[in-house]
C-alpha cells in the first residue's frame, strides 16, 4: 500500500498521513484523477495501474468535498518518488500489518469511532484510516 505524509505548510490536512491524490481538473474522472494525481505525488505510471475498482465515497470532516477512493494494483514495487511540493514521506506498510486488527486502536469522538494506526513514527487516522479499513474489510466505520 503506498500512503504519503503532506507536508506541514498545505492549506488542508497538513502533516497528515494520505493517499495520493487531488482536486479534479475541469472535466476529470475519479479515476483520472487518482492516476494523475499518483504519477505527479509518487511517480507511479498510469499505464502500470491495474484499476480493481472504486470504495465508497466519502466526506472528511475538515474538507467539504467527497473523495472517491479508487483502488488500484501494480505489478511490482515502484521506484517511488515524492513531488516535494506534495509529499513530506513515502510509506508503505504491507496490507498484513494494516489487517491485524490488535495494532489499530479506536476513539470516541462524539459518538462516532475514530481510528488510529502507528506506521513507521507516523499517526494513520480520520478519512485515510476509514479508507484502509473499507479496503481491508475491517470493521467499525
Amino acid at each position: 500500500m503506498v500512503l504519503i505524509r503532506r507536508p506541514v505548510h498545505l492549506p488542508t490536512h497538513g502533516g497528515d498521513l494520505a493517499f495520493p491524490g487531488g482536486k479534479p481538473e475541469a472535466g476529470e474522472t475519479p479515476l483520472d484523477t487518482a492516476l494523475r494525481e499518483a504519477h505527479e505525488e509518487v511517480g507511479i505510471d498510469p499505464g502500470e495501474v491495474a484499476v480493481l475498482g472504486y470504495l465508497p465515497a466519502i466526506h472528511t470532516v475538515t474538507y467539504p468535498r467527497m473523495v472517491v477512493p479508487v483502488v488500484g494494483r501494480l505489478p511490482g514495487v515502484p521506484d517511488l518518488v515524492p513531488d516535494p511540493n506534495e509529499v513530506d514521506r513515502i510509506l508503505t506498510p504491507s496490507v498484513r500489518s494494516l489487517r491485524a486488527e490488535s495494532r489499530w486502536r479506536v476513539e470516541d469522538w462524539n459518538g462516532r469511532p475514530v481510528y488510529f494506526f502507528d506506521i513507521d513514527g507516523e499517526v494513520l487516522w480520520g478519512a485515510t484510516a476509514k479508507m484502509v479499513r473499507s479496503l481491508l474489510g475491517l470493521g467499525g466505520y
